[in-house]
């Protein structure tokens, strides 16, 4: 599927709405990765990892318990799970630090929510001989202390950010603004949100993993899924996933949002169900945003997800009408992760959880021979502080 207008605009949405020192370094990085695309050497060396080191491809695993428990449609899982880090951050970290040192670059800085890219980052710094820096809010360093450990054992420097909310905005903007302010620098951006050309190339990198699925479920059921189903924050899991089905017309693709304590209660994070076109970080999309038209506070027990806008492709894709957007509450989501884990012995990522909880409502309108993917984008090993003392 592809979109029409200027470049870098997926339909009305993306764009870059920068500062002429930080647009010097953007078309830098746009003419690395044109060349970078053309280049074989790149692509090969760029598959080679995801295999050797990732551990790709990952598997596609039908959860039978799930769907006899529901007694409707069947459950399949694309287990971003299983990759080397235990997410799918790691897809496009490695393609990203394969462009910085293209370019030359020997530091990386970097963002995190819930700590899953900034692992992630750290982890391809260690293998590629850079320095890196992340940036996450303060409150999600106290929430995601697995991952904050994980990335100073491989080297990081972790900087706590004070400002705002503490968390995933306040990191993006921490990083942007260390981004423009140090030229020797490679900013890799965790998800297919920001400036032109990050959620281009962020999208191409993750696309890797609806790929992997249309094929191997092909290969399984001679056949595609009926619905293809991801969470969506930022949305670089879901952007990954759909883009292996979105000219697929006979798959219905569903991103899901974290709606927090209700959509009515304020308290979300729920950007393409209660929000408006806006420019946030850069660029055009829809934003979640306050009284005095700035980004607005936002919440979500997902870490990951908790952010004020959304990619611009999915901006484009729900006003197209090509994907539809829900959203699910935390106790929904905290219940699809106690299932799955109790029933499958697959303990899933609170962000993924949320997609999870969309398919466990879908699955018993459905027959027995209608088929979702989910992607499970995460483990769930990061969340164990904040889910305990919920299902216990």
């Amino acid at each position: 599927m592809t979109t029409k207008g200027k470049k870098g605009y997926f339909g009305e949405y993306g764009g870059s709405f920068v500062p002429q020192a930080l647009q010097i370094r953007l078309d830098e990085l746009e003419k690395a990765y044109d060349e970078a695309k053309s280049d074989p050497s790149f692509k090969e060396e760029f598959m080679s990892l995801l295999k050797e080191y990732v551990g790709r491809p990952s598997a596609l695993t039908e959860c039978k318990n799930i769907s006899h428990y529901f007694g409707g449609g069947r459950l399949f899982l694309k287990r971003e799970d299983l990759n080397h880090t235990g997410a799918h951050k790691i897809n496009n970290a490695i393609g990203q630090a394969l462009l910085a040192k293209r370019m030359g670059k020997t530091e990386l800085i970097a963002e995190t929510g819930a700590g899953m890219h900034g692992t992630a980052s750290a982890t391809v710094a260690a293998l590629m001989g850079m320095k890196c820096t992340v940036y996450m809010g303060a409150l999600d360093v106290a929430r995601q202390a697995p991952n904050v450990a994980r990335m100073k054992v491989l080297g990081t420097e972790v900087i706590a950010v004070e400002d705002g909310q503490k968390a995933l905005k306040e990191a993006v903007d921490a990083a942007l603004k260390a981004f423009a302010e140090n030229p020797e620098t490679f900013y890799l951006l965790g998800s297919a949100v920001g400036p032109h050309p990050y959620p281009t190339i962020v999208r191409d990198f993750q696309s890797i993993i609806g790929k992997e699925a249309r094929s191997q479920f092909i290969e399984r059921e001679q056949n595609l899924p009926d619905y293809a189903v991801a969470c969506v924050g930022g949305g670089s899991n879901a952007i990954g996933l759909f883009a292996g089905f979105l000219n697929d017309r006979e798959v219905k693709i569903v991103g899901v949002e974290p709606a927090g304590k209700g959509l009515a209660t304020g308290e979300h994070a729920a950007t393409l169900s209660a929000g408006h076109p806006s420019v946030i970080h850069g660029f055009k999309s829809y934003v979640l945003s306050d009284d005095q038209g700035e980004p607005a506070e936002v919440y979500s027990i997902s870490a990951g997800l908790d952010y004020p806008g959304v990619g611009p492709e999915h901006a484009y894709l729900k006003d197209s009408g090509r994907v539809s957007y829900t959203s699910v509450t935390d106790q929904e989501a905290i219940n699809a992760f106690k299932l799955l884990s109790r029933k499958e012995g697959i303990i899933p990522a609170l962000e993924s959880s949320h997609a999870l909880a969309y398919a466990f409502k879908l699955l018993p309108t459905l027959s027995k021979d209608q088929t979702v993917l989910v992607n499970l984008s995460g483990r769930g090993d990061k969340d164990m502080d904040t889910i305990l003392p919920l299902i216990e």
